[in-house]
């Protein structure tokens, strides 16, 4: 009886092997020696596959982190930081695969269809991040914009995933970088600054000149 695990490892085997997926799911299951009914107990097609193998990529390097004695004593930015810098670390040892895996999707604005389980968990995890940012003062709480903080990291995480994708430098010092200037930079965006100083005091300049015309001063 073949475990998932063994299909997953087959099914990579095959399309860095071929460069492109197996005709039928029957032509697999007969080349890795099951049946249709093995492979189906598993998956329900190919892109399953693919889907699965993003989602515990994602979900490991999660659970990883957060299993790390200094995690609850990061800010929310060095949590960002952590996720990014471990999640490419843990894509190299298949980094064929993800090049394959994402080849057909470059350059377009939608999410692939390989990362649609991907794509919620990261976002739970970062709205967990950006809440506590929040509670602690870290990050400002914006009108409106706020709960739009989660939707700017998922762009870094499809930038950063593209960008270390066509990343040649040696060991990958480009991307290394491109996580600390683009999450520096997202989470500047995040926090207090001498804007929202101006808009409270604009906020209390038209309280007080209210307060003002009621005493009639």
């Amino acid at each position: 009886m073949a475990t998932a695990q063994q299909i997953r490892k087959a099914y990579i085997d095959y399309v860095l092997t071929n460069d492109e997926k197996p005709k039928t799911v029957y032509s697999f299951a007969k080349k890795i020696k099951i049946t249709e009914a093995e492979f189906y107990q598993f998956f329900s097609s190919f892109e399953s596959i693919e889907k699965t193998i993003w989602f515990e990529f994602t979900f490991e390097t999660i659970s990883k982190i957060k299993e790390q004695e200094v995690w609850l004593q990061y800010t929310s930015r060095e949590k960002m930081l952590s996720f990014f810098y471990s999640y490419l670390e843990n894509l190299k040892s298949e980094r064929s695969f993800v090049i394959y895996s994402l080849k057909n999707y470059r350059g377009k604005f939608s999410t692939p269809d390989i990362l649609a389980g991907v794509k919620p968990i990261f976002e739970n995890f970062a709205q967990e991040i950006i809440d506590d940012g929040l509670e602690s003062g870290e990050l400002a709480e914006r009108k409106f914009l706020t709960k739009r903080y989660k939707d700017a990291l998922w762009i870094q995480f499809s930038f950063i995933l593209n960008f270390w994708i066509n990343d040649d430098s040696d060991g990958f010092e480009k991307s290394d970088e491109a996580i600390e200037k683009g999450i520096n930079v997202t989470f500047d965006l995040f926090q207090h600054s001498p804007i929202d100083n101006l808009i409270d005091y604009g906020k209390f300049l038209s309280r007080n000149g209210k307060f003002k015309e009621k005493m009639g001063l």
